[in-house]
């Protein structure tokens, strides 16, 4: 249950960036400089936070043994994830962009398989693959159709223009964002704490983050003073909070796909943050009707969710060609994740 509420706090400081995003493109702000900067101020952030820690030499040692993977997948943790997000809010409303978010929630499940992990045998360890949980597809499908009915409301307003350019990048961000997640917790494999990982993810995705910065001023022009500051506050809401609340809530989670499912679950609760802040800030109307029902059903999903990760076991099947050991049983002592 700790872990949900960790998620949830996440989620509310993650709306600060689809509305703020919004509120940028509105105000004529480029995509390219909501993107760049969010990265570019996290940074000086996260090392002074880690320089205090002491140790920060740990996270540059981390880098140096494995230069690529940190690369490839910060590059689609942050970049494939982020740009794509900022890029959506040019072309579509926050609540749209909020509204297609939360299929990073089944997302998440179904690349579940994609992932192993070592336990002990009697021949020695041995890779077992993670299987799909699925009464927590079941529940995060069910979250889904909630954040669906909310977005009912606003349906007749979309052309598909805006379903391509709104909604397809959203898509591939994702399912981005919980690959590079996993990955990067798969490639530190508990080495590093939640402050340490994210300020080597934005080092590495900083010459990505320079690039778009490049286009930006070139294409553009300098970023008003307005999009920085707004950019400045996305970067410590979203950025340092909100994304090091989240991965401290996946660390604690990371072995058990059932509890980790919940855990990304939370972000379906963006959109109900979201959508009190535009009516808030950018004078959105109300949800009604079905919008309610939809409401209602995210909060039933979140508290299935709760139910289900405390009774449900972590169940592992070994992928083909693993070691079977103690007869029928199999034995099941994690030792890595």
């Amino acid at each position: 249950m700790k872990d949900i509420f960790i998620g949830i706090l996440a989620s509310m400081f993650f709306a600060v960036t689809f509305i703020l995003n919004r509120s940028m493109e509105l105000s004529g702000g480029s995509w390219l400089w909501s993107s760049s900067l969010r990265y570019l101020f996290m940074l000086p952030f996260l090392f002074l936070i880690v320089l205090c820690r002491r140790n920060l030499k740990q996270v540059f040692a981390e880098m140096r043994t494995q230069p690529l993977q940190w690369l490839l997948w910060s590059f689609v943790g942050f970049v494939l994830f982020y740009a794509p997000i900022t890029y959506a809010a040019a072309y579509g409303p926050g609540w749209l962009v909020a509204g297609t978010w939360p299929m990073t929630i089944v997302a998440g499940i179904l690349l579940g398989p994609l992932f192993f992990e070592t336990v002990q045998s009697d021949n020695g360890p041995i890779k077992v693959r993670h299987q799909i949980p699925v009464s927590a597809l079941l529940v995060s499908l069910l979250i889904l159709c909630g954040v669906m009915l909310i977005q009912w409301q606003h349906a007749q307003d979309l052309t598909v223009y805006m379903i391509m350019a709104g909604i397809l990048p959203v898509a591939i961000a994702a399912f981005a964002y919980p690959l590079g997640n996993r990955k990067m917790m798969a490639l530190c494999a508990g080495r590093l704490d939640t402050f340490q990982r994210v300020l080597g993810m934005t080092i590495a995705s900083l010459p990505f983050w320079l690039i778009i910065g490049a286009w930006g001023w070139r294409t553009v022009g300098a970023p008003s003073a307005d999009q920085v500051l707004q950019s400045f506050i996305v970067a410590i809401c979203s950025g340092v909070i909100a994304t090091t609340l989240f991965f401290i809530a996946t660390d604690r989670v990371r072995d058990h796909q059932g509890k980790l499912a919940a855990v990304e679950a939370t972000q379906s609760t963006q959109v109900v943050f979201v959508i009190i802040g535009e009516v808030l800030l950018l004078s959105s109307p109300l949800p009604h009707g079905l919008a309610i029902g939809g409401l209602l059903i995210i909060v039933l999903g979140m508290l299935l969710h709760s139910f289900l990760t405390k009774k449900v076991k972590p169940k592992i099947t070994p992928s083909r060609g693993s070691v079977r050991v103690g007869g029928d049983k199999e034995r099941e002592q994690h030792v890595s994740s």
